[in-house]
């Protein structure tokens, strides 16, 4: 990627941050976040906007199995046996996200960003899911490709548009 597609890349996370801030100012929603790969990104995206305390709740980062097991409640078993990128994990990291908080709605994102594998799915593979009080939980799989930290941009930006996507009006 070019120094320009980065920039390109980075003003768009934050335009998409701050159209994420509006869109629940309006809605008066207050978001939680559970990150993983990210490890706070979007958190600081986020609050990088002015507004952000009227909506963002605040955010896990359970960079870890551990952690996600100890912050979220996620079943440690349940993570060796399945490992940490897939949907289970994403739907089971927001709704940890939602339980734990005072939040309205969550967004999680989980992924390997390289550049190693783990041997179970391929690098830039992330899945993220979001959770609603009273509504099912979502996720959707991206596959991106690029550097470590590209990978981790392209995740972030990814969770901001899909949080924009919901909650519906």
């Amino acid at each position: 990627m070019s120094e320009f597609e980065i920039e390109e890349l980075t003003v768009k996370c934050e335009r998409t941050a701050e159209a994420v801030i509006e869109k629940l100012k309006r809605l008066s929603l207050k978001l939680a976040l559970a990150e993983s790969c990210t490890a706070g990104l979007i958190s600081a995206l986020l609050a990088g906007t002015s507004g952000a305390s009227e909506v963002l709740w605040g955010s896990f980062v359970c960079y870890t199995q551990e952690a996600k097991v100890k912050m979220l409640s996620l079943d440690n078993d349940t993570l060796t046996a399945n490992g940490l990128v897939n949907r289970e994990t994403a739907c089971s990291m927001a709704e940890g996200a939602l339980l734990k908080s005072g939040a309205d709605i969550s967004a999680a994102v989980t992924g390997l960003a390289g550049p190693g594998g783990d041997g179970r799915v391929p690098v830039g593979t992330v899945w993220i899911a979001a959770a609603r009080r009273g509504k099912d939980t979502e996720a959707k799989e991206f596959v991106f490709t690029n550097s470590r930290n590209i990978v981790r941009m392209q995740a972030a930006l990814a969770v901001l548009e899909e949080i924009l996507k919901e909650p519906r009006a």
